[in-house]
């Protein structure tokens, strides 16, 4: 998927679009996403501009488009929007800075009706940056959004 099929799948924009493109998908089941880290991105200024590293949220949240991408493409669940529910297990082992490209796996473990567990791992060349487990919930855009989302829960 190219950043326009990204664009039609996720509600995000700049500059909270944090996948720039999808290199393999089995909708409703696993996604590889890409995201290329440049330095003349916005937290870079303020965020150890003399060593600048991504904040991890960020990685989080690339994580969890890339997620997002990979259960939003499924038959049954177009039109809807993914919300996070929580992270679990989440582990950081090495900085991402500019130049970098992560590349983001992640893989359905189950899913209940509209809630699920998805386990992702993030990597720049081949070393793990991030990786934990990410639940979710899918909605329908109509619900109004003073309305929350279910909880989840692990069961």
């Amino acid at each position: 998927m190219d950043i326009r099929a990204i664009l039609r799948t996720l509600p995000h924009r700049y500059p909270f679009l944090l996948v720039d493109r999808i290199l393999e998908l089995k909708p409703g089941q696993w996604a590889v996403g890409v995201k290329n880290v440049t330095a003349n991105e916005p937290q870079f200024t303020g965020h150890w501009p003399e060593n600048p590293v991504m904040p991890g949220v960020l990685i989080v949240e690339a994580m969890a488009q890339t997620a997002g991408v990979a259960m939003l493409t499924g038959h049954e669940t177009q039109g809807k929007q993914a919300f996070l529910g929580g992270v679990d297990k989440v582990r950081f082992r090495r900085p991402v800075t500019p130049g970098d490209q992560l590349i983001i796996e992640a893989r359905l473990v189950r899913q209940k009706g509209s809630m699920g567990k998805m386990h992702i791992v993030a990597k720049v060349e081949d070393e793990v940056a991030c990786s934990g487990d990410f639940s979710f919930v899918l909605v329908d855009p109509d619900q109004k959004s003073d309305q929350r989302p279910p909880e989840t829960t692990d069961q």
